[in-house]
């Protein structure tokens, strides 16, 4: 989602967590730096023994088997620099704390490889259940619909996971290709359930509904009804928690493309190596606000889409990804330069480009559509210009033939 309609609670909550789990991995060594201390100074008359015997059973909680060693490491450096300055090799208590030293090392490194084991075997788990949601909720769209030629791509910001908030579906029709890209507000399952909601309204109006501003409708009126039952077996009201913003676009046989933008960010058109967004004649709310619309949504917005063009859609986690300086990643720049790319390669270089940009840290998740217009020689003349091309004005809205 874009930054004002993400909840402010969540990257904060995050953060929090990040910071007790650093600080729960310096305590194993905090102790063994207590324990320095306590025996240079006139306070070694405390018996610190069971303070490092401790270290590597801490260090098993939060840091795996690795840490777990590297721990009991630094707890036997200590006790033999102790022990010498001490002058107390030879004595009983030094092999007891040795001998208790290696056996709760040996007993936690056992644990935490067990535990390592078992959390892998379950996220394998959890990665199979989501690649088969992920062929269910977000299959890959055909490479070839009608006129145009499509490729997607999806990223999840997530460890392990494989899907998220961001939705996208490519579908051709006897009313043209009609398309949708969308990203639900929040994260986690009531993200996928929204997202399930509206492709699942998508996919069945798209082949009976003539007008696309029909579509776009039985998406919102989805989207509501699920809210009203989720709030009522909640007992809360989540309407105004669960919109969608989206981007709905017909590709029909003629050289335009229709497009109904739903506070979704505009999509971007290449055409003879210049890009340039398309941008919505009259701004709307997004799907599950329709209380905000002034009036009638009307028809869709018409923009140019020649043979040989490329359009390109995609969700707000592209466009707000930050490098280590929080600049904006360029997505206009990164399609002009790679405009002579094929669709696969044009996707695996921006999905390269972002990494290097994040330095492989997305912090949204992420979906695109790239559709090129396919050339269509039946239809250019002889100059080898397409006939009945459209009009290319430097402002959004309608276009008029030539």
């Amino acid at each position: 989602m874009r930054a004002p309609l993400r909840s402010p609670h969540g990257p904060r909550a995050d953060g929090h967590h990040q910071v007790l789990f650093v600080l729960a991995e310096c305590v194993p060594f905090a102790i063994a730096l207590l324990v320095l201390l306590v025996e240079f100074t006139p306070l070694h008359i405390l018996y610190t023994g069971p303070l490092l015997v401790a270290t590597p059973a801490l260090a098993a909680v939060t840091m795996g088997p690795r840490g777990t060693l590297a721990a009991a490491g630094v707890a036997v450096g200590v006790s033999i620099t102790t022990a010498s300055y001490n002058g107390a090799w030879g004595t009983q208590q030094v092999y007891t704390n040795f001998l208790a030293l290696f056996l709760v090392t040996a007993a936690s490194f056992m644990t935490s490889r067990s535990a390592r084991t078992r959390q892998e075997v379950e996220l394998d788990q959890v990665r199979r259940i989501a690649t088969a949601a992920q062929d269910v909720l977000l299959r890959p769209v055909p490479a070839r619909l009608g006129p145009v030629q499509a490729a997607s791509m999806y990223l999840a910001a997530e460890t392990g996971a494989q899907i998220g908030g961001d939705l996208y579906e490519a579908v051709q029709t006897r009313y043209g290709v009609r398309m949708i890209v969308g990203d639900v507000r929040g994260k986690g399952l009531p993200a996928v359930r929204a997202a399930a909601v509206v492709l699942g309204a998508f996919r069945e109006s798209v082949h009976y509904e003539e007008d696309l501003a029909e579509v776009v409708d039985h998406c919102g009126a989805a989207l509501r009804r699920d809210a009203v039952v989720s709030g009522a077996a909640e007992g809360e009201d989540t309407l105004l928690e669960g919109f969608v913003t989206a981007l709905v676009a017909q590709i029909p046989d003629g050289p335009h493309v229709e497009v109904i933008n739903r506070g979704h960010p505009p999509p971007l058109l290449s055409s003879h190596g210049t890009v340039r967004p398309l941008m919505p004649a009259t701004p709307l709310p997004p799907l599950g606000l329709e209380e905000f619309l002034s009036g009638p949504p009307g028809q869709a917005d018409r923009y140019p889409f020649a043979p040989g063009d490329r359009l390109l859609l995609y969700t707000d986690g592209v466009i707000e990804a930050r490098d280590q300086h929080n600049t904006f990643f360029d997505l206009a720049e990164a399609m002009g330069t790679m405009c002579d790319h094929t669709r696969e390669a044009f996707l695996e270089d921006l999905h390269q480009a972002l990494l290097r940009h994040t330095r492989n840290r997305l912090a949204d998740d992420t979906a695109i559509l790239v559709v090129d217009r396919c050339e269509d020689e039946g239809n250019r003349s002889p100059g080898g210009q397409a006939q009945g091309s459209w009009t290319r004005p430097d402002g959004p809205g309608r276009d008029s033939m030539e």
